[in-house]
């Protein structure tokens, strides 16, 4: 098994996929994607729409596994029609996450014959929407279906738009948090009255955690999985940084603002906690989950979208968003959005419909939400059915305080921005470089990222 983490928000494990007649299975010849697209505009390719019948409204995503069969339930109850709702006829396209997702999506909409709507991560959005790859909602007409924007956290809300425009419709948070073993949390004290994590406050507090647990367990205080993967140092090190309250931002042609202070105090704090004595220092993602899910582990720092897979465990299982220990509450994180694919002359029943479509899925986020992931659509939450998901609903609190990538189009989810600030940030978590040098080539490769232009502005 590859040493990787899953992607954000998506399933480690691939579940046969059910109605097999209502979809239109991707997953191959991905391969010949960059050939495609170096072969200039696809103007011969044929629109999901008009292959499916014009009655069909299409939709791609990247929902696979357990994922993948929540929205398929989701879809059922919108396509029956609900409280007097008319249903609709959705033809869905399923394809692989990464790099293979995001191009040939690029490419449909590129050539102006893409889906109605496709599933996108927020903190992508800066790739597309500049080069009107992505357009606009009209806002006016998802009130008609009763969404409006004040459904949202102005943290994730502020990320939908572009020069004015709402390119994305919000259906989820899925922050970066931590898993805790209960029993081993009570043990070392850490819990409140309520039986809950207790805030922490400090980086001290933090490290003293980690010991009482590593006590409590017999075994380790906090397990962390970042060895080859390309996400994980970067999530954990982007939403410290963001606890500083220093900027982290990438204006076009550089040089990066960075505060390099800040940057260095969150990189000694990473080697420090993970000193590969109370908390292991060189685990692999799976390795980490796999010791958390067997004990060996008081508290783990993982994706939401692990809740699934953790259930399983027998363990009396907690969950809290990412604790605060520096001078402001921030989780990082992403969200999985709606996007309306650049069509050259859309339909204007169809880009109705497609408003109606994703309107009615955002009020069946209560099912998206059993999976872990926080439904962005506030009055969700507010009802006594999320209320009552445990854990979840004790770090829906993370979707005030959410962190994405910078708006940069070479960042986000997946990308070689993650990546390249995760080899740094490896080197000094094993010991192999300093805090400061680490800080320093993270500087050196963000620089030349926003040096290189933007191949679809």
């Amino acid at each position: 098994m590859s040493s990787r983490s899953p992607a954000q928000g998506v399933p480690a494990v691939s579940t046969p996929a059910r109605h097999p007649s209502r979809r239109r299975l991707l997953r191959k010849a991905m391969a010949g994607a960059g050939a495609l697209l170096a072969a200039g505009p696809l103007t011969g390719c044929t629109s999901p729409a008009s292959a499916s019948g014009a009655s069909a409204l299409s939709v791609w995503d990247l929902f696979q596994g357990g994922d993948g069969m929540l929205m398929d339930d989701m879809i059922e109850a919108v396509s029956k029609g609900s409280g007097g709702a008319e249903g609709f006829d959705v033809d869905r396209t399923i394809l692989d996450w990464g790099p293979s997702y995001y191009t040939k999506l690029a490419m449909s909409a590129a050539g102006g014959r893409a889906a109605d709507v496709a599933a996108m991560h927020l903190s992508r959005l800066a790739g597309y929407a500049p080069g009107g790859l992505v357009d606009a909602f009209d806002l006016d007409l998802l009130a008609e279906y009763g969404v409006t924007e004040k459904d949202f956290t102005p943290a994730v809300w502020s990320r939908t738009r572009h020069e004015g425009s709402v390119y994305a419709i919000p259906l989820d948070v899925h922050p970066f948090i931590v898993f805790y073993d209960k029993k081993a949390a009570d043990k070392a004290g850490l819990l409140d009255t309520g039986g809950e994590l207790a805030p922490m406050g400090s980086p001290e507090a933090l490290l003293e955690a980690g010991k009482a647990l590593a006590e409590a367990t017999g075994g380790a205080g906090i397990l962390f999985g970042h060895v080859t993967d390309t996400a994980q140092n970067w999530r954990l090190f982007a939403g410290l940084y963001a606890q500083t309250g220093a900027d982290f931002d990438l204006p076009d042609g550089g040089p990066p603002k960075i505060d390099v202070d800040a940057a260095v105090r969150v990189v000694t704090l990473m080697t420090r906690l993970f000193d590969g004595k109370t908390n292991p220092n060189n685990l692999d993602y799976n390795g980490a989950l796999a010791a958390f899910s067997s004990g060996r582990g008081g508290m783990a720092m993982l994706g939401e979208w692990e809740l699934p897979t953790l259930k399983k465990s027998g363990l009396e299982l907690g969950a809290a968003p990412f604790p605060q220990v520096f001078e402001k509450p921030a989780v990082y994180t992403d969200s999985h959005s709606f996007v309306l694919p650049h069509q050259d002359s859309p339909d204007p029943a169809r880009r109705r419909e497609a408003h109606r479509y994703v309107a009615q899925i955002l009020k069946q986020s209560l099912t998206w939400a059993s999976a872990g992931h926080i439904p962005a659509y506030q009055p969700v939450l507010a009802e006594p059915a999320y209320a009552a998901l445990d854990p979840q609903s004790s770090y829906a609190g993370a979707a005030e305080v959410a962190v994405l990538d910078p708006p940069n189009w070479f960042a986000g989810a997946g990308s070689n921005f993650q990546n390249r600030m995760c080899q740094p940030l490896q080197s000094a978590l094993l010991g192999d470089t300093t805090p400061e040098k680490a800080v320093r080539q993270m500087v050196r490769e963000a620089d030349t990222l926003l040096r290189q232009p933007n191949p679809v502005a």
